[in-house]
């Protein structure tokens, strides 16, 4: 009888020092998941905030071929204020990315929510027929698309 005893009870305490070892990676993997889950949750939460929409008329004449810009008006339509600077907007046009930006605000001088912005994109020279703009910005996108005659 002790034989038996003895080698059940070596497998009884290598399965409970591999089960503690299993825990505690566990444990660790988990408080890793959700720590990069909160972090996320952070970011998430942060674009959520984020919302633009362009509000310019498409038939209004959004080109100018004469200065050879586009000229767009954006509203902010999310719940935080944003950067009221051209750096912070990404603009392409016709799928190729324009650096040549300029941003004001319409009326004041943040671009708060409810907030309208110019945004003027020069050196731009568009052949006639249908053209598109995405606008980035902090993660929200928005395409516009017009015709020039």
């Amino acid at each position: 009888m002790a034989e038996i005893s003895v080698p059940t009870l070596i497998l009884f305490i290598a399965s409970i020092v591999v089960a503690a070892g299993v825990a505690g990676v566990l444990i660790d993997t988990v408080s890793g998941i959700s720590n990069a889950v909160d972090d996320r949750g952070g970011d998430v939460s942060q674009s959520i905030k984020t919302d633009v929409e362009i509000i310019s008329d498409p038939e209004a004449g959004v080109y100018d071929a004469d200065n050879e810009t586009v000229t767009l008006y954006v509203k902010n339509t999310g719940i935080r204020d944003l950067p009221a600077d051209a750096d912070a907007v990404d603009l392409f046009v016709d799928g190729q990315y324009r650096t040549a930006t300029a941003l004001t605000v319409v009326e004041g001088s943040e671009w708060t929510p409810n907030a309208v912005v110019e945004i003027t994109v020069s050196g731009v020279s568009l052949s006639p027929g249908d053209h598109r703009v995405k606008l980035v910005l902090d993660g929200d996108e928005e395409v516009f698309r017009f015709r020039t005659p």
